[in-house]
């Protein structure tokens, strides 16, 4: 399924990058600008980056599920990762509503 179209990057493109990411360290913080520094993209419109948040969670959940790593350490990771992707759905929204708000004024 393709997730960026402006760099066409596909779910698989981007779980291969995870998973690169979690071998390397499975308790690091992953976040679309890591995954796409990784693969040498840049997002362009960042409309993909919730979407990619998901994929991360999903991805590092069943990372970890894999490999039987002890649930409390998954459950404080995974709570980490979704606050994060809260933070971020809420900031996306205020600048949203920002733009929206400026675009009236001018």
């Amino acid at each position: 399924m393709l997730v960026c179209s402006c760099n066409y990057i596909t779910d698989k493109d981007i779980k291969a990058v995870i998973n690169e990411l979690l071998d390397e360290d499975c308790w690091q913080l992953i976040v679309p600008g890591k995954v796409y520094h990784a693969m040498g993209k840049r997002g362009r419109c960042c409309g993909c980056f919730p979407n990619v948040v998901d994929l991360i969670i999903k991805t590092t959940a069943e990372y970890h599920a894999a490999r039987k790593t002890e649930e409390t350490k998954v459950v404080n990771f995974m709570e980490r990762l979704k606050l994060f992707h809260e933070e971020q759905k809420v900031a996306l929204a205020e600048r949203r509503q920002a733009m929206v708000a400026a675009r009236r004024v001018g």
